[in-house]
């Protein structure tokens, strides 16, 4: 199979299309399907969707990701791990190569990528003043975490904290996106969200195994560099069993319906995944199958948990 060719400025002659690629636009999935799930929690509530609010919230909540993933590239580039890593897996890890490759310059992707986080400012605030105060500490704890992951002087991922910081973020996008919703907290988002926010936390866990040469060179010290290959597999199946651990007990907690347990089957994803990292974890080149059934497993989870609490509140 040919893999996916890496960006070139002759390939992005036009400025609009090379700094929206830059942005990664197909891992932006994720978010689109956290700000789903946050809005079915809050139509599982019965709570009456806002479609301008919901447009709102998922625009701008893609747009704090697309930030967030461009300066992860940008600090990665400063730290040399991207530079440096021959074993990448593009696209799904190595970072997305525009620096490296000429494309965009470094200057320009770090002021590109904080001009992205700003830009989520003003539309949180104003969502802020029709929704409720509390989404200011909700957004705001979701742009600290989408800064500090790579950013120093946290640096979250090179402290080995990167996956309990994505398992936040993205359930901060579950929770924000009910709030706007229902004007208020409740504990329904956090039954549904967790266990897909754990699993996106898998998908940036899994990456980290072909990148573990060029990260450990450069003193980024991820939670795979720490523990070592051979330990850091047990890493994976751990972070998939609690997430689908998570769903049954909140099922039996009465917390969703008993057609929720449909979100297991990407299960069989996982396993898979797991079965593949297992055996390949030192064989970068062979890990992209398990990289792509992760991200299968992350998407699938968090649609199924969507529609079935759609489908509930429908019929309800």
């Amino acid at each position: 199979m040919t893999k996916p060719l890496e960006p070139t400025l002759q390939a992005l002659p036009n400025s609009f299309l090379r700094y929206f690629a830059a942005t990664r636009p197909a891992f932006l999935s994720v978010t689109f399907v956290g700000c789903l799930l946050g809005l079915a929690a809050a139509a599982y509530s019965g709570v009456a969707i806002g479609p301008a609010l919901a447009t709102v919230t998922l625009f701008f909540a893609l747009v704090a990701h697309a930030g967030a993933n461009v300066i992860n590239d940008y600090y990665d580039a400063l730290s040399g791990c991207d530079g440096a890593n021959s074993e990448r897996q593009f696209p799904f890890t190595g970072g997305s190569r525009f620096i490296q490759n000429g494309v965009i310059s470094l200057r320009a992707t770090g002021v590109f990528g904080y001009a992205l986080l700003a830009a989520v400012v003003p539309a949180g605030l104003w969502l802020t003043a029709v929704s409720g105060a509390g989404l200011l500490l909700i957004g705001l704890a979701g742009l600290v975490v989408g800064w500090s992951y790579s950013a120093p002087p946290l640096k979250l991922q090179s402290r080995g904290l990167g996956e309990y910081a994505i398992t936040a973020g993205w359930l901060l996008v579950v929770v924000g996106s009910d709030f706007v919703q229902r004007h208020g907290f409740s504990f329904v988002p956090v039954a549904a969200g967790l266990g897909f926010a754990l699993l996106v936390a898998n998908v940036l866990y899994i990456n980290q195994f072909p990148d573990v040469k060029a990260d450990a060179g450069a003193g980024k010290h991820t939670l795979v560099v720490r523990l070592g290959l051979a330990k850091a597999r047990w890493g994976y199946v751990l972070i998939a069993a609690l997430a689908y651990g998570w769903l049954p007990l909140m099922v039996s907690l009465g917390q969703l319906p008993p057609l929720a347990l449909i979100g297991l089957l990407p299960a069989a994803a996982s396993f898979v995944a797991a079965r593949q990292l297992w055996s390949r974890a030192g064989r970068p080149a062979e890990l992209t199958p398990a990289l792509k059934l992760t991200i299968v497993a992350a998407s699938s989870h968090g649609l199924l948990l969507a529609i079935v609490l759609c489908v509930h509140s429908a019929l309800a």
